[in-house]
């Protein structure tokens, strides 16, 4: 029988993504799950729904909340947190350097350390060095990462991953899709979805 995988959809500027990011791999290995990381940009599927902004922004008491449950949730799942003195952040460039470590064995942990830069350490996941020091960091090529980030394929590959999310429904991150399609959206149904992608698949 194969392994199940669990497609997970996160943006770098989104903070219960922050949540989700640093739990999901050891929860996916004792679930017997693959991660398959889909890293997109959360402002053109916000643009499709007529948002011009993060709903945290648009609407200040669920903005208010927002900060405070994620507080209380870092300090359940014993992360670090610190409010970012810019929300959201950019996290365009992350996502590209991202989408290059698809299926790489150091996709996790990059995706974890850009996220405790911008959630924990307040730092400018926008700034090209501040993804650099993280990728040097990892002993990872950063320049020859950086540059193929850069490259017009890369570029599109990360405009369709996101179009692609629209087309799936996806309306916020982050969210995660099973091996027959079911949608979980939300860091509190993290444990559902992998409760789900294991179960047995049906003809």
């Amino acid at each position: 029988m194969s392994t199940p995988s669990l497609e997970f959809w996160f943006e770098f500027a989104s903070s219960y993504s922050y949540l989700s990011v640093m739990r999901i791999g050891p929860l996916a290995r004792d679930a017997g799950v693959n991660v398959v990381w889909r890293p997109f940009l959360l402002g053109p599927v916000f643009l499709a729904l007529g948002w011009n902004d993060s709903p945290f922004n648009i609407y200040p008491p669920k903005g208010r909340y927002m900060w405070r449950d994620l507080a209380r949730l870092a300090a359940r799942y014993n992360l670090p947190f610190r409010m970012p003195s810019r929300f959201p952040r950019n996290g365009l460039l992350a996502a590209r350097v991202a989408l290059l470590g698809d299926r790489q064995a150091w996709t996790g942990d990059f995706n974890r350390a850009v996220m405790g830069a911008n959630f924990a350490e307040d730092r400018d996941i926008g700034d090209p060095a501040v993804i650099r020091d993280i990728l040097s960091h990892l002993d990872l090529p950063a320049d020859s990462l950086l540059a193929s980030a850069a490259a017009p394929d890369n570029k599109l590959a990360l405009r369709r991953q996101t179009e692609k999310a629209t087309e799936l429904g996806l309306f916020g991150a982050p969210s995660f899709i099973t091996p027959d399609g079911e949608l979980f959206w939300g860091n509190d149904r993290l444990e559902d979805a992998l409760a789900w992608a294991r179960r047995p698949q049906t003809t």
